[in-house]
């Protein structure tokens, strides 16, 4: 059976948890970067992690990713123990990560990175023994994740004449082509002007539909306008998680990280 939806304490129903970790450690030489986590990310929601810096928001989302091994815990999607799993192996089960360091090929269309990542089982291996023909099967899927992802009007130009924002708009794109349950982003706006962030919002908010997202983010206007519920990290530990109207008032948090003038506002 599966888990049923839980109340919040502000009376909120939250959908059950497609991706719950319980007791989440990762030590590095005695020093505990995530120190005992445990979370819940709904089914259909947008879960953002935030935190000063040093916080362990990206060496938890590594360990929800299989980037790296628990020193201890578990972290579960669905039936699935994810926990010391390979980061391919955690893709095939359908938690697909973006938002990386830019892997792109420079000479390679939008298109042809989407087709080759459809056509690859877990979309980690570039297969360019692959015919035309063969790809061609994958075209139009291809056509509608570059829609999907804004991109249709750069779809047959070479990703290296693309702009910083588009070339992140297409690396959301091909984590989509795995058709994942669970889309985790890592910094989507991170190096970005005030336009390329207006237009990544815009461009999760449409993939958002029918997915689980989990971002880790520094721009609370970023969260602020995506993140049904927010997970404040401090020192390893979890500060405090709630909605974003509710945590952005909490003492703690301000303390530690959004500052006062996030409090006036």
């Amino acid at each position: 059976m599966g888990e049923r939806p839980t109340e919040t304490g502000s009376g909120a129903v939250l959908e059950a948890p497609v991706l719950k970790a319980r007791g989440l450690v990762r030590e590095f030489r005695g020093f505990r970067a995530v120190d005992g986590v445990d979370l819940d990310v709904a089914e259909g929601g947008v879960h953002a992690l935030v935190g000063p810096n040093g916080a362990g928001k990206t060496t938890l989302f590594n360990l929800l990713t299989g980037f790296l091994k628990p020193t201890a815990g578990s972290v579960r999607l669905g039936e699935h123990e994810l926990a010391g799993r390979s980061p391919e192996s955690i893709t095939r089960l359908g938690v697909a990560r973006s938002f990386q360091i830019t892997s792109l090929f420079a000479e390679l269309t939008p298109r042809r990175h989407v087709e080759l990542a459809l056509a690859s089982p877990t979309g980690l291996g570039w297969r360019f023994w692959r015919s035309d023909k063969a790809l061609g099967r994958f075209s139009a899927r291809a056509g509608e994740l570059l829609d999907e992802a804004g991109l249709s009007g750069h779809a047959d130009v070479p990703a290296g004449s693309l702009s910083y924002g588009s070339k992140r708009a297409l690396e959301l794109a091909l984590a989509l082509a795995l058709d994942p349950k669970v889309l985790l982003l890592d910094e989507p706006t991170a190096g970005m002007g005030v336009e390329d962030v207006d237009r990544t919002i815009e461009l999760v908010r449409r993939i958002r539909a029918g997915r689980t997202v989990v971002l880790v983010e520094h721009n609370m206007n970023v969260v602020a306008s995506l993140a049904d519920r927010v997970t404040v990290l401090q020192h390893g530990k979890v500060l405090v998680e709630g909605p974003y109207a509710e945590i952005r008032h909490d003492e703690r948090v301000i303390t530690a990280y959004l500052g006062d003038s996030h409090a006036a506002h």
